[in-house]
């Protein structure tokens, strides 16, 4: 994969955050799915790839497959800057034009859709994100959070790390460097639960947004505390700029992990050669060399229809934009098979979630062998059952350093239950019935 430097990227932000595109309105015979983006604002340059993922994976089902079945894709993107109120407002536009799926790429927009998309009846797909008590389907039916939680991305990155440590992490001291907001809180409980199970201390340093005054977090971490290792829920130029302290207080980066929004290009390369050695989760790979990319390339750039630079294709989180259109597309999929071959309604489209099942051979045939894990949805488990990955920053390319680990559900699990308990019991809603698997 060809990894661009830092002026391309800034040059490449720039023309993305001015590009305008134009409103497709949803006729009778489309699918339309809106894209909740924000390419301008503080974490444009982490939304510019993600959008651009999207686009190109719904202009590529189009154009290769002439849409879902038979049916065509309608896409229109509103810019949220990742903004809680403007996401509310793009979701109340949007809705009306026969929306069938929100993704907000966003904790706290995801917080203030939840009950609006529920009312609705639209499913609201937080990859990877957002509440992650809502992997509950018996009290959250139209929330869908795989392929893997905050919670039990946390398990992940503890089983790593422990697994350096040979399997031991009593008396270790581990800090968790986090941007203050809803998103970073959310693996905190978990880690504190693990950290009492498996004996070792956990130290919480939270972040201000954006994340650029951080000396005084780092020369305590790096002079005084002197932890075993760092782990960060970060997010924007928070990460780039956690690697450069970090790096200027001499903390090894090769124990320095962050979350799957704290491991992109953007993250690393504005931090130069102190970057090499960092690590970071991921639940898809990075680079451009999987058969879906061809596609793209065929489908798309190779016909001027591209959403940005060819050169920036395979990032990780335009890969992660893939990883999200290529669910949603798939949930239509399986919800026409139990609907029928048209247009399909949001709450259609969430039976389609519900019975995904995106097993190995299935993932091979979309061009995604060895490119994310399989995923299998239930009526009470909407998480899926994925796992990550850890890879390491090179200084070129980020390279995988561990197998699939998977989370540790038996933890996790009942947290979860115990959450949207409390929930429902707060909002005065009955659990629904799903049957054993």
């Amino acid at each position: 994969m060809r990894t661009p430097g830092i002026a391309t990227l800034a040059l490449s932000a720039a023309i993305a955050a001015s590009t305008v595109f134009a409103p497709a309105l949803a006729q009778a015979d489309e699918q339309f799915i809106p894209i909740l983006s924000y390419r301008t604002g503080a974490y444009a340059p982490n939304g510019i790839p993600l959008a651009n993922g999207q686009v190109d994976y719904y202009r590529m089902i189009n154009a290769r497959d002439g849409g879902v079945n038979g049916v065509p894709l309608a896409i229109e993107e509103c810019d949220t800057a990742y903004n809680n109120d403007q996401g509310v407002e793009c979701y109340e536009r949007l809705k009306g034009r026969g929306a069938s799926v929100i993704s907000p790429f966003s904790t706290g927009i995801t917080y203030a859709l939840i009950e609006r998309t529920k009312a609705d009846g639209i499913p609201l797909f937080t990859m990877g994100y957002g509440r992650t008590d809502a992997s509950d389907g018996t009290v959250f039916p139209h929330v869908f959070t795989m392929p893997m939680t905050y919670w039990s991305q946390a398990t992940s990155i503890i089983q790593y790390i422990a697994d350096q440590e040979g399997g031991d992490l009593e008396g270790k001291t581990i800090a968790l460097v986090y941007h203050d907001s809803a998103y970073g809180k959310e693996p905190i409980a978990t880690l504190e639960k693990l950290a009492a199970e498996k004996g070792f201390t956990l130290e919480l340093f939270p972040v201000a947004h954006p994340g650029l005054e951080q000396k005084a977090t780092w020369l305590t971490i790096g002079r005084r505390l002197r932890p075993d290792w760092v782990v960060m829920w970060g997010w924007g130029v928070m990460n780039a700029t956690a690697i450069k302290e970090a790096a200027a207080v001499g903390y090894p980066m090769d124990r320095f992990v962050g979350n799957h929004w704290a491991g992109a290009e953007v993250d690393v390369i504005p931090a130069g050669d102190s970057a090499i050695g960092y690590l970071a989760a991921n639940f898809h790979s990075p680079g451009d060399g999987f058969a879906v990319h061809d596609d793209i390339y065929t489908h798309v750039y190779d016909t001027g229809d591209g959403a940005g630079d060819r050169e920036r294709v395979g990032e990780v989180l335009y890969n992660r934009g893939i990883v999200n259109a290529a669910i949603v597309v798939e949930a239509i999929r399986a919800g026409q098979a139990i609907h029928g071959n048209r247009v399909l309604t949001g709450e259609e489209v969430r039976d389609g979630f519900e019975a995904l099942n995106l097993s190995p051979e299935g993932l091979a045939e979309l061009g995604l062998a060895e490119f994310m894990n399989p995923i299998a949805v239930t009526c009470a488990d909407h998480e899926g059952g994925g796992a990550i990955f850890v890879q390491q920053w090179d200084g070129e390319t980020w390279d995988r350093v561990s197998d699939w680990i998977p989370p540790m559900t038996d933890l996790v699990r009942p947290m979860i239950e115990e959450s949207a308990a409390a929930y429902a019991a707060e909002k005065g809603l009955t659990p629904r019935d799903c049957p054993s698997s």
